[in-house]
């Protein structure tokens, strides 16, 4: 008896490992196909919000009216959705004002109330908000990520968040070139139609939104004249897609390519088939260095928890050193970095580290967390504090 139930549970566990495997094998196939390539990147059919209508920001919890839904026009034609958030305070200002307009999409964003908030105070601030890959604006983690971002000063801080092409309701398919210029188009159109200088804007990323934010703060910095913002807050962020593919498990259990890592020739032969690169480790070095040689003022942070499952916080390491040795034009080697990093580090306990290195142009700060997960932390007070930190450096007398 004992001897066939042995057998059966043998059998059982057999049977499931050759199916997983079988299974595994079917996506490595499938991640071969150029079609199913963008899927897997950027998961943008994974929406998480088919039961809410985007339209109606009150369902996510937002004040009437807190949010403006319009859509913006991407340089290449794709339609891409969008939500500007009013801070609380401002809102409560004009609160009588805001609730007599009509609630849902606006197709002239212009006409608003909230626009003309925006656009006419000189000492407002802007947030330009790139999230994560999977879902639209007003999922998971992404409503807590826009009250801690505009909490920094709540009367003047506004924020504009997007869905890339083919995220959510924008149209179009996604891709590294598409994505790049969905974000210029946003920005193009918060300095050029609201009239906010770039010296007022700051740019936020989280995961890939990270890379998006880092290829649109080089393509600002090489224009000539150079365009500097007020600096940069990068949540999660990760070296290139490459890498990240050997490391990266979907919601922190399911292993894209991690088990074939040990396999260097099959492993760099599904590399060959990786079609966009996100190669931020390279951006953020020519980010840093344009700047160096302009002579441009940048403020960047970048914010990563130890207990990330989906994106190891080394990603962040990686990048800080890249950042770093972008600033000297002999470079540094890991080694020095280290040691200089265990001289300026500074231990918060509980709450994690922080690092900052400082050149006469720039200021590149690494906070590493002990806890805060892959989208927990977005909502949490460091993100607060650091848009809080960035806005001050760039105008001290700003309140």
């Amino acid at each position: 008896m004992a001897s066939t139930m042995l057998y059966a549970l043998f059998k059982y566990i057999a049977l499931s490992g050759t199916l997983a495997a079988g299974l595994y094998a079917c996506v490595l196939g499938l991640l071969t196909a150029s079609s199913f390539h963008g899927h897997v990147v950027y998961l943008h059919k994974i929406r998480m919000t088919w039961f809410k209508d985007l339209n109606l920001p009150e369902s996510f919890g937002f004040l009437k009216n807190q949010v403006t839904p319009f859509t913006i026009s991407s340089s290449d034609g794709p339609s891409l959705y969008a939500w500007h958030l009013l801070p609380v305070e401002l809102y409560r200002q004009h609160e009588s004002e805001l609730t007599a307009e009509p609630s849902g999409f606006v197709s002239d964003v212009t006409s608003r109330v909230a626009f003309k908030l925006l656009r006419d105070d000189p000492n407002v601030r802007l947030i330009i908000h790139m999230h994560g890959a999977a879902s639209t604006v007003g999922s998971g983690y992404r409503v807590p990520n826009y009250h801690a971002l505009s909490a920094a000063q709540p009367e003047k801080i506004h924020v504009i968040t997007f869905d890339y092409r083919g995220f959510g309701y924008s149209a179009g398919t996604p891709s590294e070139a598409g994505l790049i210029l969905d974000a210029i188009s946003i920005v193009d159109w918060a300095i050029n139609t609201v009239g906010i200088p770039p010296s007022r804007i700051l740019i936020f990323g989280q995961s890939i939104g990270t890379a998006v934010s880092l290829a649109t703060l080089e393509h600002y910095a090489a224009r000539s004249p150079s365009v500097a913002f007020a600096g940069a807050v990068l949540v999660a962020p990760f070296t290139d897609v490459a890498t990240l593919v050997a490391t990266y498990s979907i919601a922190g259990i399911i292993p894209v390519l991690s088990p074939l890592a040990r396999f260097p020739r099959i492993f760099g032969y599904l590399r060959t088939f990786i079609r966009d690169t996100w190669s931020s480790k390279d951006r953020i070095a020519r980010y840093v260095q344009i700047n160096e040689i302009n002579g441009e003022k940048y403020r960047m942070t970048l914010i990563h928890a130890e207990d990330d499952w989906d994106i190891p916080w080394h990603h962040t390491e990686t990048l800080f050193w890249y950042a770093v040795k972008a600033t000297n034009a002999r470079g540094i080697s890991d080694d020095e970095l280290q040691q200089r990093k265990q001289e300026w580090k500074t231990d918060l306990g509980a709450a994690g580290s922080v690092v900052e290195w400082r050149t006469n142009t720039g200021t590149i700060r690494e906070e590493i967390l002990k806890t805060g997960l892959h989208d927990v932390i977005m909502g949490n007070p460091v993100i607060s504090l650091a848009v809080m930190r960035i806005f001050a450096a760039a105008d001290p007398a700003w309140r």
